[in-house]
C-alpha cells in the first residue's frame, strides 16, 4: 500500500509536470505583461482553459515553447538565470517531488494539499528563474488554497498537523519577509513576500521548528549558490538572483522534514 501511495503520487506529478512547461513559457514575461498569448513561431496558444493547459508544443508548427524563455527583469540579474529548463525534465522533477512528499507523508490527508501544491511551486520556479518575477495570479491563490484546503484537512482523522500554527506560519513568514523588502527593497522583491505566505502556512502545519528549519534553509540555499556563482566569476556582488527556487527548495525540506517527524492527530 505504501509504495502504492508513492507510486501514484510520483504519476500524479509526471502527469501535471507536463502541463508545466507551456504555462511557464506563457508567464515569463516582463512585469508590465500579463502573459504570451502565442506560441514561439507567432501562434496563438489554444486548447482547454483558454489555452493555458497542454503540451508545450504548438499544435499547429510543433514549435516547443521554451521553459525559462525570458529576459531577466532584475537589473544585474545573472546570464545564467535566463537560460532555458529542458521540458523533458520538468515533469521528473514534479514527479520525484510529489513521491517524496508521499514518501515522507503517508497516508494523510495533509498529502492531497501537498500533491495540488507542488505543481503550482514548480511553475513558479520556473518562471521566476527565467525573469525574476512571482506573478500575483499564482502566489496568491496558492496561499489561499493551501490555507483552505489544511483547514479542510484538519477536520479528517488522521492528520498529522495544526491549521492554526499553520495560518499563524503564514502570517509569521510574510511579515518577515515584508520587513526585509522594507529594508532592502532592492534585493527582496514583492513577490517573495506573497511567495512567504503560502510557503509559512505549508511550514507552519507541522510546528514552528519546522517553519524556521524551512525558511532557514532557504536563506541557505540562496546563499550557498550566491556565492558559488560568485566564486566561479559567473556574478558579482551585486548581481540579482531570482529567490524564489530557493525558498520553495527550502520549504520542501522543511515539509519533509515536518512530514516524516510528526505524529498523527496532533
Amino acid at each position: 500500500m505504501y509504495a502504492t501511495l508513492i507510486a501514484v503520487a510520483a504519476l500524479w506529478g509526471a502527469a501535471t509536470g507536463l502541463l508545466v512547461p507551456r504555462a511557464a513559457y506563457r508567464l515569463s514575461v516582463a512585469p508590465d505583461e500579463p502573459w504570451r498569448d502565442a506560441c514561439p513561431a507567432g501562434h496563438p496558444f489554444t486548447g482547454p482553459a483558454r489555452g493555458w493547459l497542454g503540451a508545450p508544443r504548438c499544435a499547429v508548427c510543433a514549435v516547443a515553447a521554451p521553459v525559462g524563455a525570458g529576459r531577466p527583469a532584475a537589473a544585474g540579474a545573472t546570464a545564467r538565470a535566463s537560460r532555458t529548463v529542458p521540458a523533458a525534465t520538468v515533469p521528473v522533477v514534479t514527479g520525484a517531488v510529489c513521491g517524496a512528499l508521499a514518501a515522507a507523508t503517508g497516508a494523510r490527508p495533509e498529502l492531497v494539499v501537498w500533491l495540488l501544491a507542488a505543481p503550482v511551486a514548480v511553475l513558479l520556479a520556473l518562471v521566476d528563474r527565467a525573469v525574476h518575477r512571482l506573478p500575483d495570479r499564482l502566489t496568491l491563490p496558492l496561499a489561499a488554497g493551501t490555507a483552505a484546503l489544511l483547514g479542510g484537512a484538519a477536520l479528517l482523522p488522521g492528520h498529522a498537523g495544526a491549521w492554526p500554527s499553520a495560518l499563524l506560519g503564514g502570517l509569521v513568514l510574510g511579515a518577515g519577509y515584508f520587513v526585509l523588502f522594507l529594508v532592502n527593497p532592492g534585493g527582496m522583491g514583492f513577490g517573495d513576500v506573497k511567495l512567504a505566505l503560502a510557503l509559512g502556512v505549508a511550514l507552519g502545519w507541522y510546528g514552528w521548528g519546522v517553519l524556521f528549519a524551512g525558511a532557514f534553509a532557504g536563506f541557505l540555499f540562496g546563499a550557498v549558490y550566491g556565492f558559488g556563482l560568485v566564486a566561479l566569476r559567473r556574478a558579482s556582488r551585486k548581481s540579482a538572483i531570482p529567490f524564489g527556487p530557493f525558498m520553495i527548495g527550502g520549504a520542501l525540506l522543511g515539509v519533509l522534514l515536518g512530514a516524516s517527524a510528526a505524529v498523527p492527530g496532533a
